[in-house]
C-alpha cells in the first residue's frame, strides 16, 4: 500500500525546490543540443516565459543521444563540449540545467556541471549507473531525476529510488513518460501517475515519495521499426494539462524552433510558438488548484 504517513519530499535543485507547496517546475529545452546558439534561443524564450508566469524553469538538452534508432542518426556535441555549452547557456539564463547520462563513467563529470542528473527511462534499472549517479550527486550536492521505464509499473520505481538512497542520494525526482501498450504505442495511466506520486519508500527510508514530473512530449512518442520514432505532438498540451490538474510537481517538455527539421525526436518536439499558450494554461491550472 502507498505510504500515506509521510508527505512527498522536496527535491532541491541549485537554488530552487520542486515538490508540494512549491511553484510548478518546467524542465524544458531542445531534445538534442544541436548547437549552442539553438540551445540559447530556446532557453531565452522559455526562461522569460516562466519568469512572467511564476513558474520554476530548468533548462534541458542532451549532449549525446546514445539511444537512437539508427547508427547514422546525429548524437550531439559529446560530453566535454556539450557540458561546456550547457553551463554557458544556464549561466547566461541564471537557471539550473539538466542533462542525461548513459554510462557510469559520465556521472562524475556530469555532476560537476549539471544541477540535475537525468537517468533515461531505458536505463532506470541499471544498478551501476544509478549507484554512480547517486554517489556523484551526493558528493556535489546535486539531484537525480529517474525516468520511469516504459516497461515498469509505478510501484516498481521503488527499486531505482532505493538504489539511489543506498548510494547516498535522497535528493530525487521521478518522471512518468508513458508505458508500452503492445507494439509501437505508449499510453498514460493517470491512476498509475497518482500511484507514482504516492510511491511507498517506508521500507528503506523515513522520507516520503519523491516529487513527480510528467514528460508530456515523450508520452506522445510512437516507437517504430524505421530510422526514427514517430509521435503525436498535438496531444502533448492536453496530457500536460491533465497531469498538472492531477497534482504533479513538474512538467517536462522538449521544444525546438523548427521541430520537423530537428535532429532528434522531430515528431514529438513542440514548436517554440506553442510554449506560451501551453505554459499559460499550466500556470492557470496550478493557480486554480492552489485556490
Amino acid at each position: 500500500m502507498p505510504d500515506h504517513t509521510n508527505p512527498p519530499r522536496i527535491c532541491t535543485i541549485a537554488n530552487t525546490q520542486i515538490g508540494p507547496g512549491q511553484p510548478l517546475a518546467i524542465i524544458a529545452g531542445p531534445c538534442l543540443l544541436e548547437s549552442k546558439e539553438l540551445g540559447q534561443q530556446v532557453g531565452d524564450h522559455l526562461a522569460n516565459l516562466c519568469r512572467k508566469l511564476g513558474l520554476t524553469y530548468i533548462f534541458k538538452a542532451s549532449y549525446d543521444k546514445a539511444n537512437r534508432s539508427s547508427l547514422h542518426s546525429p548524437r550531439g556535441p559529446g560530453l566535454d563540449t556539450g557540458l561546456r555549452w550547457l553551463t554557458d547557456i544556464a549561466t547566461s539564463l541564471a537557471v539550473p540545467f539538466t542533462t542525461d547520462l548513459h554510462e557510469p563513467a559520465q556521472a562524475e563529470p556530469v555532476a560537476q556541471a549539471a544541477d540535475l542528473l537525468q537517468i533515461p527511462a531505458f536505463l532506470c534499472r541499471q544498478t551501476n549507473l544509478l549507484l554512480a549517479a547517486g554517489e556523484a550527486a551526493a558528493k556535489h550536492n546535486r539531484a537525480v531525476n529517474v525516468k520511469k521505464g516504459q516497461f515498469l509499473s509505478p510501484a516498481e520505481m521503488v527499486g531505482p529510488v532505493r538504489k539511489l538512497h543506498e548510494a547516498g542520494c535522497d535528493n530525487v525526482l521521478t518522471t512518468e513518460r508513458g508505458t508500452f501498450f503492445g507494439y509501437h504505442a505508449l499510453v498514460n495511466d493517470f491512476a498509475g501517475l497518482e500511484d507514482l506520486m504516492q510511491l511507498d519508500c517506508h521500507k528503506f527510508s523515513d522520507l516520503g515519495p519523491p516529487p513527480v514530473c510528467f514528460d508530456a512530449t515523450h508520452s506522445t512518442q510512437r516507437p517504430g521499426l524505421g530510422e526514427q520514432s514517430g509521435g503525436r505532438r498535438e496531444r502533448s498540451a492536453g496530457l500536460a494539462r491533465a497531469a498538472v490538474a492531477l497534482g504533479v510537481h513538474a512538467v517536462f517538455l522538449e521544444i525546438h524552433p523548427d521541430p520537423d527539421r530537428a535532429m532528434s525526436d522531430a515528431a514529438t518536439q513542440l514548436p517554440l510558438e506553442a510554449a506560451e499558450p501551453i505554459l499559460t494554461d499550466l500556470a492557470r491550472i496550478r493557480d486554480a488548484m492552489r485556490q
